[in-house]
């Protein structure tokens, strides 16, 4: 009778064990984690590096601080880093039976970790793991301004980032910004509301910018929490160029516009702003071009009840986000350089509003200036950081200092 087959048993790949302690912070869903064996010690036996979650599960939190632990001997050298290389930061602790990265981890990346141990005996093996990170449940997006790549903008043009959703870890979320220009320029972030009510953060140079500067914006924003548990999906890189000085000085006394590029004055141009009363005078302070919108219909109700008028205009020049324009007003050709008698708009002659719709750039600075019964603007009607001096704004960082 022939002997009775001997069973076959599959055998199963052994997990690399390390211990990935998690400090739970935001935890938005599982970790996984897959790897070889570790290799053997040269002296004695191997260092027993596992992979579980602090509680002792076998599952780790996206979102959370990762930590490595050594079982039978200490850890000498433990590197993590994500698909592009980069690292994941951390250290050594507890004489070297615990790392502990400084960092949180972030959503929806693969996590490569080696981790170097060695026994009593002098002996050493490197355990090697890959970990990846659920999805984030929620996100938050932005808008850079200026919104074109490798656009040319005027010397008071900030560098604008708005948030879909409220940003309540400013701090974490400054750090990853970072502003780089080819000459030095000195500046600061600062936290504002934006006219729509969402978050908004601005960098912008202590003076306007030096004509011809290469700037550029880099957000490493990729897994970064914006608070509650909102993180952000990718990162941003934005490069602009500043064109020539361009500054148009608003004498609402005078009733004139001067237009002066590099320093010398080009043209002088009468107009008619505002009727000089609470409702319907000019806002004063410096206000950076925000966008250059040609022929459009406005509303002149949006001034206040009684003041209704739908009028097509072309040459519009938008100056905050309440409705300040310079435009073509053709109706008030008679009272330019007389008569203030608009709903708070710098209207033009059609042939002068031609003239500087074809100059002007976005980011270009108008400054208004002189008597108005409503007075300076609100810094978020538009883009007024301005409208804020140099001390005022550096206090608006989340940052301790900035520069």
């Amino acid at each position: 009778m022939p002997p009775a087959p001997v069973p076959h048993h599959r055998r199963t790949p052994r997990r690399a064990r390390a211990v990935l302690a998690l400090v739970p912070l935001l935890g938005i869903g599982a970790l996984t984690a897959c790897g070889g064996p570790a290799a053997s010690a040269s002296k004695g036996a191997p260092v027993r590096v596992s992979l579980s979650a602090a509680n002792g599960v076998k599952t780790v939190q996206a979102g959370d601080k990762l930590q490595v632990s050594a079982e039978g001997g200490r850890l000498v050298k433990v590197v993590v880093t994500d698909p592009k290389g980069r690292r994941l930061p951390g250290g050594l602790g507890d004489g070297g039976r615990v790392w502990t990265s400084h960092e949180p981890t972030v959503p929806d990346t693969r996590y490569s970790v080696a981790a170097e141990a060695r026994n009593a005996q002098g002996g050493t093996n490197t355990v090697k793991e890959s970990l990846t990170t659920a999805q984030a449940d929620q996100l938050n997006k932005l808008v850079l301004n200026p919104g074109s790549q490798g656009a040319t903008v005027g010397v008071a043009q900030p560098v604008s980032v708005t948030f879909d959703f409220p940003v309540t870890d400013k701090a974490a979320v400054e750090k990853h910004l970072k502003i780089t220009t080819d000459n030095g320029t000195a500046g600061a972030w600062g936290w504002v509301k934006d006219f729509s009510g969402k978050d908004r953060v601005d960098w912008r140079p202590k003076e306007y910018w030096r004509p011809g500067t290469k700037v550029g914006l880099r957000a490493d924003l990729n897994g970064v929490d914006s608070g509650g548990g909102r993180y952000f999906a990718k990162d941003y890189d934005l490069n602009f160029t500043i064109g020539d000085r361009h500054v148009i000085t608003v004498d609402l006394d005078s009733k004139q516009l001067t237009f002066t590029e590099n320093g010398k004055e080009v043209k002088n141009i009468p107009f008619s702003a505002g009727k000089p009363d609470p409702r319907h005078s000019t806002w004063t302070g410096i206000f950076p071009l925000m966008a250059k919108e040609g022929t459009i219909i406005m509303d002149s109700g949006t001034a206040g009840p009684g003041d209704a008028d739908e009028r097509t205009v072309r040459d519009a020049m938008k100056l905050t986000s309440s409705g300040t324009y310079a435009h073509a007003a053709p109706w008030n050709a008679g009272k330019v350089g007389r008569v203030n008698d608009s709903s708070g708009c710098i209207g033009l002659t059609d042939a002068d509003a031609d003239w500087l719709y074809s100059k002007v750039r976005v980011g270009d600075p108008f400054e208004v200036i002189g008597s108005s019964e409503r007075g300076k603007a609100a810094e978020n009607d538009g883009l007024g950081d301005w409208m804020v001096d140099w001390p005022q704004w550096q206090k608006k960082s989340a940052l301790p200092s900035s520069s």
